[in-house]
């Protein structure tokens, strides 16, 4: 028996390298497992955020492959006659009636749906906050600047992939939302009304609308996150993982958990994300489409509001006044032009910020470390000051949901909002710098002196100091390890010969706004540090 069962396994085993040897030969598998299996992934909780971003987008394509099962795109009209009485006999759309059906008839179809809605809300979420790390962190420097590109083209993308999803249902509160992205597309000059045309297939709303967000929904825009997603996974592995700064952790190297344990402990995450997905979608409701009804173009959703991602836009229209143009018998609507730049800029802005720092800075160099934020105030405040103004254009999206809960005047919270907008960065962008200066300060004096330990001690001519714990070498290496540039004259942006161009001297201004005088806390110099540190060890043993 012994001696069948080894024959057994050795057979097994030649079968199993036949097929390794066939999928090598045609794919090149075997190079690329092994090399795979060499790879080291850091561990810090940050970095969980990009996996939150993959799993929900993995459920998405799930949640979503059912329900394309049960949904109707079609706005042909029919009369209603599903298991939610209040609306049985009223003339709804295929896709209402569908997602009705969805909703009441079909085993299972509401948690679902609800899943499906709650993982487009984590997903744009989990990215957000994970582009919002990467910049901070300065984790999209040489050689990651595609990286950045394709994160945030993922993010657009997501966002308008969660505009086309929650417009399907063709409810009053979709069709709504769909009436606003109708008026500023007709507001845009000159093509304004063609676009709205083509998108809608005739005049809002059309009969083609569903059908074509359908197909923009369920095909175009899931195929290009996944070539998007695909690409940042194949930069990923050709440049490595980044990390924070640390003993034994270089520009070269990578610290962290070999691939095995890596794939283990985020398969378990896999799980617990999924898990709280679906625990959101069995508790907590979402997008009621019965309790708002069929889309009529004469009627309007109260308290209508967008998913929170497009709260920006909403926003940012809500708050204009409305200022139009009329000249040679054409009328240029600046309630809805203004609103739409102010909104294409501030994330034009954050997309080409790091080539714009790179500009700046001069650096051509690798970088594999990340940043301490503190160690960079003028990024930082910079972000922080980007995310005040999305903040405020959020709280103009809810203007009247904030007068009626504070019983405050809805004009008053627009004008706040109104206000707001210019005058919240500003304070941030100060307030922050100032912040990350501090702690700056804060830790070369920790470098030099030490942690303080609370203990007071009296020495010999009656001076009480208190006795200061010198840092590990851990600690110092944390502290001292980042990098700290010096803004660039007008020979190093490119001016030796003649006089400077406006591009250059733009450019030493905004390095010197960077990296000039009051940017930055000089980190101790090594002399220092064996001075003092020596004063102070002399003075603790008098």
């Amino acid at each position: 028996m012994g001696n069948e069962s080894r024959q057994t396994e050795s057979r097994h085993i030649r079968k199993g390298d036949r097929i390794a040897e066939w999928a090598d030969v045609r794919l090149g598998t075997r190079g690329l497992a092994k090399t795979t299996m060499r790879r080291v992934f850091p561990d810090h909780w940050s970095f969980l955020l990009g996996e939150i971003c993959l799993y929900s987008f993995l459920i998405l394509v799930l949640t979503g492959v059912y329900l394309s099962f049960y949904f109707h795109p079609s706005s042909e009209q029919m009369v209603y006659q599903g298991g939610y009485e209040p609306l049985q006999g009223r003339t709804v759309s295929a896709a209402f009636d569908s997602t009705m059906h969805i909703s009441f008839d079909v085993r299972g179809g509401l948690l679902i749906r609800q899943a499906h809605h709650w993982a487009a809300l984590i997903f744009v979420a989990a990215l957000f906050v994970h582009m919002m790390r990467v910049f901070f962190t300065g984790a999209f420097r040489k050689p990651r600047e595609l990286n950045w590109v394709l994160g945030f083209l993922l993010l657009i993308l997501a966002m308008f992939g969660g505009l086309t999803g929650y417009d399907l249902p063709d409810d009053l509160l979709s069709g709504t939302g769909l009436a606003v992205v109708n008026g500023t597309l007709l507001s845009v000059p000159i093509i304004g009304t063609y676009l709205s045309m083509f998108l809608f297939g005739g005049e809002f709303p059309g009969d083609d609308l569903v059908a074509r967000f359908n197909t923009i929904h369920v095909l175009v825009i899931p195929a290009a996150m996944v070539l998007l997603i695909a690409l940042q996974v194949a930069l990923s592995l050709r440049h490595k993982h980044m990390q924070y700064a640390g003993p034994g952790r270089t520009n070269k190297n990578v610290v962290g958990l070999p691939f095995q344990v890596y794939v283990v402990k985020s398969a378990g995450f896999l799980f617990m994300v999924a898990g709280a997905v679906f625990v959101m979608a069995a508790i907590a409701q979402i997008n009621p489409v019965w309790q708002y009804g069929p889309y009529r173009a004469d009627q309007v959703a109260a308290g209508s509001q967008p998913d929170w991602y497009m709260g920006v836009a909403d926003g940012l229209l809500r708050v204009m006044p409305g200022w139009e143009i009329s000249a040679w018998g054409h009328t240029l609507a600046l309630d809805n032009i203004i609103p739409l730049v102010l909104g294409l800029g501030l994330f034009l802005v954050l997309g080409v910020y790091p080539f714009v720092e790179a500009w700046v800075t001069g650096d051509d160099g690798e970088h594999h470390l990340l940043d301490r934020p503190r160690n960079r105030p003028v990024r930082t405040a910079f972000g922080a000051a980007w995310l005040s103004f999305y903040l405020m254009a959020l709280v103009g999206a809810a203007n009247d949901l904030i007068a009626t809960h504070f019983y405050v005047s809805v004009n008053a919270v627009t004008w706040t909002v109104r206000i707001g907008l210019f005058v919240a960065p500003v304070v941030v962008f100060v307030v922050v710098k100032r912040l990350a200066l501090a702690l700056q300060r804060s830790d070369r004096d920790k470098v030099l002196h030490g942690r303080e330990t609370g203990v007071i001690k009296r020495l010999p001519d009656g001076e009480f100091v208190e006795v200061h714990e010198p840092l590990s070498q851990e600690r110092l290496h944390a502290l001292t390890a980042h990098e700290q540039y010096q803004p660039l004259t007008l020979t190093q942006a490119g001016s030796a010969n003649g006089r400077p161009t406006r591009t250059q001297r733009l450019r030493v201004r905004m390095s010197r706004g960077f990296y000039g005088q009051g940017t930055q806390i000089a980190k101790p110099t090594e002399q220092e540090y064996r001075e003092i540190s020596g004063g102070s060890r002399s003075r603790s043993h008098q």
